[in-house]
């Protein structure tokens, strides 16, 4: 029988954990997968993408809802960077109540929307607003639900590609976690400016899988503190995988532990007061030489503190600084750049919800069961909207 995060599938089964589990350490596989998909589509997508990249004045617009609008948050600051282009990360959220101000500019422009399941109604709006808004824009889908509303609109739009994701990242528990990080894969390999990422792909798949296996026991274990309040901090994309690390926390464990995000550098400008002897903070470290000297400068400066219950440096390159405290090291990855980074840095995060989850009794495959939120977000009203 199958073990997933150390538990037996019967006793996943009985905690209602199995599909979280599951999907959490099926990830490796699935980004193998996903470049695979890329790879196959390859033609389609150069073809489609040399029609968006012949404007030179082109701004990329990465969104989604919740999870989904993380992923572009992590993304957008390194693809800036690697393409020399605009990238904005704005959440459907953000795009559905103020279009008219987040397209105030009427610029070529590439929609790239992230979605689990492509039902959200905010994910299908913003796509229907952005063509209302904007004169000439192009949309990039990458969703893990071929049934999914966004999916199917795309499919015969001359304006539209869309990516279908690995069958198994349709993740079926509660919390987004493989679909995710699938996505991400997705984005990297079709905007990065290098064409072949294979190699990145299977070097972070092969040290993931393992970095599972070597870190579970000892975070099942920090999961067992009484520990009430979280904090993850990272700087550039790292910062938005952050705020995704956070969400999980706060959903798996139904917001019973308060978890919240911030950079190094911003954590100083008033949201250490939340520090208490009840805290975990998790510093992701940059593999950047400049920016790592900001994340190594708060990590010193907390553990001098002596505040916070424990203060733990998530990092791929060792050095005194690090290793004069808490810390888990991800091998292999010294040096990787920071967008790979987010791939196993992010397991951390979820392994960790996993247990805490456990630990408080919650039940991680449908952490609110009373149904005040739900997988796919309901109630939501979109008006219309006269431009």
């Amino acid at each position: 029988m199958n073990q997933y995060l150390g538990y037996s599938e019967q006793d996943l089964e009985s905690l209602s954990a199995f599909w979280t589990a599951k999907e959490v350490e099926q990830q490796p596989s699935c980004w193998r997968k996903t470049q695979a998909t890329f790879n196959e589509c390859l033609p389609a997508i150069d073809a489609f993408m040399a029609k968006v990249l012949a404007h030179s004045n082109l701004r990329i617009v990465m969104t989604g809802a919740g999870t989904s609008a993380f992923a572009g948050q992590a993304l957008a600051p390194a693809l800036a960077e690697n393409t020399g282009r605009r990238v904005d990360a704005v959440a459907t959220t953000n795009l559905v109540s103020n279009p008219y101000q987040y397209f105030a500019e009427d610029l070529p422009t590439l929609l790239v929307s992230f979605a689990r399941s492509g039902n959200s109604p905010e994910s299908v709006a913003a796509v229907e607003l952005a063509n209302q808004c904007l004169t000439n824009c192009y949309h990039l889908v990458l969703t893990c639900n071929a049934e999914g509303q966004l999916y199917k609109n795309s499919i015969n739009d001359h304006r539209c590609f869309a990516l279908l994701m690995p069958e198994e990242t349709n993740d079926k528990s509660f919390a987004m976690t493989s679909s995710f990080s699938s996505m991400m894969v997705a984005a990297f390999s079709i905007l990065d400016e290098k064409r072949d990422h294979s190699k990145e792909i299977e070097r972070l798949s092969l040290c993931s899988e393992g970095l599972v296996k070597e870190i579970n026991i000892p975070i099942s274990n920090i999961a067992k503190l009484d520990i009430s309040r979280v904090i993850y901090l990272g700087s550039g994309g790292l910062q938005g995988l952050a705020q995704e690390s956070a969400l999980k926390l706060l959903e798996l464990t139904a917001g019973k532990v308060v978890a919240t995000y911030d950079s190094p550098l911003g954590f100083r400008h008033g949201p250490k007061s939340i520090v208490d002897n009840e805290t975990l903070i998790v510093v992701y470290i940059s593999n950047n030489p400049y920016t790592r000297q900001y994340d190594l400068d708060l990590l010193s400066e907390l553990r001098r503190d002596k505040i916070a219950r424990k203060v733990i440096a998530i990092t791929a390159q060792l050095d005194d600084q690090v290793t004069s405290g808490d810390y888990l090291h991800v091998p292999t990855m010294d040096t990787a750049t920071d967008i790979e980074l987010l791939f196993p840095y992010i397991i951390f995060a979820q392994i960790y919800a996993f247990h805490r989850a456990i630990a408080l009794g919650n039940t991680p495959d449908n952490p609110c069961p009373t149904g005040e939120v739900n997988r796919v977000v309901q109630g939501v009203t979109i008006h219309n909207f006269n431009k």
